[in-house]
């Protein structure tokens, strides 16, 4: 989902820019206030946004300025929230428009706003739906990088058709076809993402037992033991 640099008019590449700001400052704030706090969290931190980096580096031809790819911010969304993602996922994508020409700095707003922002608040939001009414540990994280992913492809898709309406059938017509293009790519994508994030957070329940209960993850107390049977199931 990374838009290409140069693709959207100015205009709506300032307009993305302003809008995803006050969320990246926001999760800048937050970002500072967990490593002051906690600082034993920096390698968690940074296996979080390492997550987000190589999964969003792979990447696959799709529409026309832009790709399809995984974006690796279910996980960070669920360890840290949705703010701190934010920030997380903006060095992410500064660092490939910078390193690797995947997106672009004329475009960063945009594709912070779809990868960064809505993608970790819509897989966040999906996560803790389930976890409140009871969907297993695993479940849930399945369901978060799931939908942090497809709601990113739907958000470029409305982004692409916003900035290049069909000239026959409008804003309506171009969402269509973006989006029914970047799924034949994109549901797989996010299908396999799941899988692997909920093998990432087998993992961490096994070596960082610990932080995940003081992130809330993982239940503490009496109930732990009842929410570690549910990550084996």
């Amino acid at each position: 989902m990374h838009i290409a640099e140069g693709f959207l008019p100015p205009a709506h590449a300032v307009a993305w820019g302003v809008a995803a700001a006050p969320f990246v400052v926001h999760g800048a704030r937050s970002l500072t206030r967990e490593v002051r706090e906690h600082p034993e969290s920096t390698l968690l931190l940074g296996a979080a946004g390492a997550f987000t980096f190589v999964l969003s580096a792979l990447k696959l031809p799709s529409v026309t300025g832009s790709c399809s790819h995984p974006t690796g911010t279910g996980l960070g969304a669920i360890l840290f929230r949705p703010p701190i993602m934010a920030v997380l996922g903006t060095i992410v994508l500064l660092f490939q428009a910078l390193l690797l020409a995947h997106g672009g700095l004329t475009t960063l707003g945009a594709n912070v706003f779809s990868m960064a922002i809505v993608g970790p608040w819509a897989g966040y939001a999906a996560y803790r739906l389930l976890r409140r009414f009871g969907a297993p540990l695993m479940v849930g994280v399945f369901a978060g990088a799931f939908v942090a992913d497809l709601s990113t492809y739907c958000v470029t898709s409305v982004q692409l058709a916003l900035a290049f309406p069909d000239p026959s059938s409008g804003f309506l017509g171009a969402l269509g076809k973006f989006g029914s293009i970047f799924a034949v790519t994109q549901v797989p994508l996010a299908i396999s993402e799941g899988l692997l994030t909920v093998l990432v957070m087998r993992l961490l329940v096994q070596s960082s037992k610990g932080e995940l209960t003081r992130l809330g993850v993982l239940l503490s107390g009496g109930r732990q033991r009842t929410e570690t049977e549910a990550t084996a199931r």
